[in-house]
């Protein structure tokens, strides 16, 4: 019974070992892909809609911003350059039945570009569409050309970059950038893409190794127990 119990305690421990040691969290994964953004009230704001669904209206800002980001969605790099819509739309006059949305285009740095490509500066327009352009539209006019996958994810503004879309690059650094907070949705839904990948919330493995914990605790009381009675 004692060399029972001395295996029964050995296994416990190594369960536990096992279980904390599954319980620390995975490197996040990067993306490399091109996010979307609003200017509102001095500052940069995901967009929560997709560039196919929003429709702008007269005076917005739009900015576009290409890195690799751990999670995509919110936490992507902003836009460097700011919003200012009177100054990016100063030298554009407006037209009876049309509208003038500016835009943003940040392409990262080098550490965002594939393998053999070179970023463009950053860049501003001022687009002149029908009232009830979309975004999409919108970067159509300003930036072509753009660039979709099979499933309509934009790949490639002003055709940067040549090759790749919203690939997975495994565990990656955020880019130097200000980011926003996370939701833990991926690059489809940060670019409008019809499916979305997200990431798998924090609590799960804290709960996990507490369920787990509190069974093998039950299992070694009931083991001393019976020890116990058989004395």
């Amino acid at each position: 019974m004692r060399a029972a119990l001395r295996f029964l305690a050995g296994a416990v421990a190594g369960l536990l070992i096992v279980l904390l040691l599954g319980a620390a969290p995975a490197q996040a994964a990067g993306y490399r892909y091109w996010s979307f953004w609003r200017w509102s009230d001095g500052g940069w704001v995901y967009q929560q809609q997709g560039p196919a669904v929003h429709v702008p209206a007269d005076g917005e800002v739009e900015g576009w911003r290409f890195a690799v980001s751990p999670d995509g969605g919110r936490q992507a790099a902003v836009p460097g350059p700011a919003g200012d819509f009177a100054a990016l739309c100063a030298a554009t006059p407006a037209e009876a039945g049309r509208k003038r949305i500016a835009v943003v285009l940040d392409f990262g740095g080098p550490a965002d570009a594939p393998a053999h490509e070179t970023p463009p500066e950053p860049r501003t327009a001022c687009a002149v569409v029908p009232t009830r352009a979309s975004s999409a539209e919108v970067l159509a006019t300003v930036a072509p050309p753009l660039r979709y996958d099979g499933n309509g994810l934009l790949c490639a503004i002003a055709g940067y970059p040549r090759t790749g879309c919203g690939e997975q690059l495994g565990g990656a650094a955020r880019p130097t950038g200000t980011a926003a907070p996370s939701t833990g949705a991926g690059p489809a839904d940060a670019t409008g893409a019809s499916a979305a990948g997200a990431s798998p919330g924090g609590a799960g493995p804290v709960l996990g190794v507490g369920a787990s914990l509190a069974l093998v605790l039950a299992v070694a009381a009931g083991a001393r127990w019976q020890s116990r009675r058989r004395r």
